[in-house]
């Protein structure tokens, strides 16, 4: 877990979600695309960077609280040290236009990778309890809050979170599945 969340931080700037999705679902076939959804869901609603918080419960789930340490070791100290070697050196050319450009683009580049992300796992969500549709108008519902209506992410995410989970009971209960 430590080599291999080692490996995956200091080849993702910005965007490791989608790395963390193809090594853990499909080199490494740890797990299937909706245990990882389940976990980054888990993740998600954890205080805390997604990225991290995802090590610690995929660590957690194969070795307990030993492989959720040894995973987010692995995941933050490589890009630390890097981080520091190269703030101490090239500290001087952070003011430089083309250093400015260059990082504007790396943005970028990790929202594609995340956007790219959400359409390979969509094919996922045939299997939740709300499908596709819903989890796309829960998705339409934190935009809209969020980006239109600015609304705190404090409040928005955990209305819809309980909100989602209602309605995915409602539904179970409804199909006649509820144990």
């Amino acid at each position: 877990m430590f080599v291999a969340l080692s490996l995956l931080a200091l080849q993702a700037f910005g965007g490791a979600l989608a790395f963390a999705q193809d090594m853990m679902c499909e080199r490494r076939r740890w797990l299937s695309r909706a245990q990882f959804l389940e976990m980054v869901a888990i993740a998600q609603l954890m205080p805390g960077p997604n990225m991290g918080n995802l090590a610690l419960v995929v660590g957690d789930h194969f070795f307990g609280w030993r492989g959720a340490l040894a995973s987010l070791a692995g995941l933050l100290i490589g890009p630390f040290v890097l981080a520091l070697s190269v703030a101490a050196l090239f500290s001087g050319f952070l003011e430089s236009p083309r250093v400015s450009g260059a990082l504007a683009g790396i943005g970028a580049v990790a929202a594609g990778l995340i956007m790219g992300q959400a359409l390979r796992l969509a094919a996922a969500l045939a299997r939740n309890p709300l499908g596709g549709a819903g989890a796309g108008a829960l998705a339409l519902a934190a935009f809209v809050a969020a980006a239109l209506l600015h609304w705190p992410l404090v409040w928005v995410i955990p209305g819809l979170a309980g909100l989602s989970w209602w309605l995915a009971w409602h539904t179970i209960g409804r199909r006649g599945l509820r144990a």
